[in-house]
């Protein structure tokens, strides 16, 4: 059974050979039939131990301190908050963890997050069980991690070589997203548009989506950091 959120299992003794113990993992996961599949997995490799289990970020952040993991596997959709959001603070308690984010659904957007904020990387679920595993193993070894469908993205965005979050918006949804900068509502958005209700929706959906936002106020965050909003 997972360790709940209370309790951490105990470090080992301190050892001069940094690979003669287990890998340490702290598992945020909201649901708990996920989590368990997810420590069964990984704790089928004598090398990785789950020392404990969180559900929100509020929870992860007492944790980390306490359990002081390795590696912190981190959902990004939490009940209480977006996982890539809390990389800072959970490195702000604990500087050598290593935090690897565990996605449904992700994009370059998205994963350029992660390692701007200083993330070692995101898997996304569909992936599978075995490339968690070995993601886990690599970000423990000091590497970062992208699930192959987002590498090439995430890397043109960090070398400046694709265009940053946003570039690809149309006119419409450029619009959308500087009312949405105003503090517009979708019904507000939509009449200002000239567009039905459901046109206005659509509209603001793929502003998320195209930023790699999950709320609307995360978009709206994310368009004044890259210098979208006037």
């Amino acid at each position: 059974m997972i360790v709940s959120s209370a309790t951490c299992k105990d470090a080992p003794m301190p050892s001069p050979s940094p690979h003669s113990r287990p890998v340490r993992l702290l598992l945020v996961e909201d649901h708990d039939m996920v989590a368990e599949a997810i420590r069964l997995a990984l704790e089928r490799s004598s090398d990785l131990q789950v020392v404990g289990r969180a559900a929100t970020v509020a929870s992860a952040l007492a944790d980390v301190k306490r359990c002081e993991p390795d590696v912190v596997l981190m959902d990004r959709r939490l009940p209480d908050g977006d996982g890539v959001a809390a990389i800072p603070d959970l490195l702000a308690l604990v500087p050598k963890a290593r935090i690897l984010v565990l996605a449904g659904e992700g994009n370059g957007a998205v994963a350029a997050r992660v390692a701007e904020t200083g993330g070692a990387g995101l898997i996304l679920k569909a992936r599978g069980l075995s490339e968690l595993e070995d993601a886990v193993h690599r970000v423990a070894a000091g590497e970062m991690v992208f699930s192959q469908d987002l590498l090439g993205d995430v890397l043109g965005r960090l070398t400046g070589r694709s265009p940053g979050p946003g570039a690809n918006l149309t006119p419409r949804e450029r619009e959308a997203l500087q009312l949405l900068g105003e503090g517009h509502t979708t019904a507000e958005i939509s009449e200002q548009l000239g567009v039905a209700l459901n046109t206005g929706r659509n509209h603001v959906q793929r502003v998320l989506e195209k930023l790699g936002a999950r709320s609307q106020l995360e978009a709206v965050a994310i368009a004044r950091r890259e210098g979208l909003l006037k």
